[in-house]
């Protein structure tokens, strides 16, 4: 009876175990309990809010509300879950959608910087979700059209253009010969008295001249500012100056000191831009010495500053027993304590005339004129001390001399020789444009002294170790002035509102500026026209000289 009893438990117990197993329980793999026949399922939120959206550049605030509905009457919130470019934007519970920062067309944020943001919302029930892809596009706005208006006619080869730092808006106009003029663009007014006038020690045959000139950066306190001028032997000299004490409009021609001296044997190839960047240091462009093909070959000898980029401190004097070195070394500098001479920053350059810094991002942008085939825009970042632009081993990205090109700092444009719509014979380097046209911002705007023709490209696409191809340059036939022509570009400049000027070797200088109270607008112009180097004039002879001595 006992045997059987058990026997009979066992079985019960089996029997049991069996019918868990059959309900899923114990050892199955789901712990969750039977649902309640007739019970509802909990189902997850549905998108009705639209996949896709479109703002305008420079949108603050929400432009995009997610919607959902749950079909069991639950309360949706909503939150960012993924897109490669979730970081750039942030969204309430409630499901309103912003930038974090305003997007900007001319430069955008985005993960392939082509305007199209991408970013995941998730809806959820507090235990359902669902996820939507949205695709957000920014497009661009250009605001007013532009206008190339011209400010003066007449003046005596200008060469530069720079801000006069008030709030006035007036500008610098420097002369070849020796004068720096005040202009004021609103009403085309230029100073009866010369900011400066050293003519009679300014020798200006060749390419020589009043070439540059930078004002310190304390100038509205200090009143100092300096010159880049060859003097009668042809030597290559920086000078300081001081303006008068109580007329910041009129420099003290007394006050000239010399604080570098540079030896240089031809007429051509002198460089002559000067400029402080953003470390307030002060660089100096010097060509290779003139010649054909570098003759004695400057650009890739570190131990002279011809050819090269020079950056020193003009704010002291480490060399007070030095009359042609009036001024400190930076400690950062590439051949600071050995290698080259100290002052040189960038090399293995064969003219750079036309130089500019970017306000925004402190890259040098340098416009380097080539000998008879390539012209050349070169990048130094603030970081790149030492690099070598190749001449004279090569010119642009095309063999010259020939050599070893391991190391060397390709351009990050080029266009040939020729009498095409992309094509010139000798660079005038520009500037980004960072002024109030948003039609414009953000474009490296650069032209040809000898041919007519102006372009842009976009900043963005300016990139280290690679060389943007002149056949996408974009020609601004947009800039047609109201009086004059555009045709000998020397220099470009800018003021303190960031305007962009063109100055013409013939005399004119004009701004390129928003049409007041216009609508949006299509220029149609005539091509440009290439100039006549055969003239029998002082424009003709200074063309022939910038291309003879190639």
């Amino acid at each position: 009876m006992v045997q059987s009893g058990r026997r009979l438990v066992q079985v019960l117990v089996l029997a049991f175990a069996g019918m868990l197993a059959a309900c899923g329980g114990g050892g199955g793999d789901d712990d969750s309990p039977d649902p309640i026949p007739g019970a509802p399922t909990n189902r997850p939120p549905v998108f009705t809010s639209p996949t896709s959206a479109t703002v305008p550049e420079a949108t603050a605030g929400v432009f995009y509300t997610a919607v959902a509905t749950d079909p069991d009457g639950s309360a949706v919130t909503y939150s960012l879950s993924g897109g490669a470019d979730q970081a750039r934007f942030r969204i309430t519970s409630s499901g309103a959608l912003s930038f974090f920062s305003p997007p900007d067309f001319e430069t955008p944020a985005d993960a392939n910087a082509d305007n199209i943001y991408l970013v995941t919302i998730t809806a959820s029930d507090g235990s359902q979700t669902t996820a939507l892809n949205l695709t957000v596009t920014v497009t661009d706005v250009t605001g007013a059209p532009l206008r190339v208006r011209r400010v003066a006619t007449g003046m005596d080869f200008p060469l530069f253009l720079a801000p006069v730092p008030d709030t006035t808006g007036r500008v610098f106009v420097v002369e070849r010969a020796g004068r720096i003029r005040i202009l004021n663009p609103a009403t085309g007014a230029i100073a009866a008295t010369p900011f400066l006038d050293i003519v009679g020690q300014v020798s200006t045959d060749g390419e020589r001249g009043l070439l540059g000139f930078a004002t310190a950066p304390d100038f509205a306190t200090s009143g100092r500012f300096y010159v880049f001028l060859t003097v009668a032997d042809g030597t290559i000299e920086v000078r300081r100056y001081l303006t008068q004490t109580a007329n910041r409009d009129i420099a003290d021609p007394a006050s000239s000191d010399v604080i570098l001296r540079v030896p240089h044997p031809r007429s051509n190839h002198n460089g002559g831009w000067i400029g402080f960047g953003p470390d307030g240091l002060l660089y100096i462009a010097i060509g290779d010495g003139g010649g054909t093909g570098d003759p004695d070959n400057n650009g890739q000898n570190t131990g002279t500053l011809l050819g090269k980029i020079l950056r020193i401190d003009p704010a002291t004097d480490a060399f007070p027993a030095d009359n042609n070195r009036d001024y400190a070394i930076p400690a950062s500098n590439p051949f600071a304590t050995s290698g080259g001479a100290p002052e040189v920053w960038v090399y293995g350059l064969r003219n750079p005339f036309r130089n500019s810094f970017d306000p925004l991002t402190g890259n040098l942008y340098i416009g380097d004129v080539g000998q008879g085939a390539v012209e050349e825009i070169d990048l130094v970042r603030p970081g790149d001390g030492g690099a070598n632009f190749g001449w004279p081993i090569m010119e642009g990205t095309q063999p010259y001399r020939g050599g070893p090109t391991a190391g060397l700092t390709p351009p990050v444009a080029e266009y040939r020789h020729g009498t095409g719509a992309r094509e010139g014979e000798s660079v005038t380097g520009g500037h980004v444009y960072r002024g109030p046209l948003e039609s414009l911002r953000g474009e490296y705007v650069f032209a040809d002294f000898v041919n007519p023709n102006v372009w842009s490209i976009a900043s963005s696409r300016l990139l280290p170790n690679a060389t943007f191809p002149s056949s996408e340059f974009r020609i601004r036939t947009d800039f047609a002035p109201n009086a004059g022509t555009i045709d000998n570009v020397v220099s470009f400049g800018v003021d303190t509102a960031n305007n962009l000027y063109i100055v013409d070797f013939d005399g004119d200088v004009f701004i390129i500026e928003p049409t007041p109270g216009a609508l949006a607008t299509t220029a149609s112009v005539a091509a440009p026209q290439r100039i006549d180097v055969d003239a029998g004039s002082l424009l003709g002879d200074w063309l022939r000289g910038w291309m003879g001595g190639r």
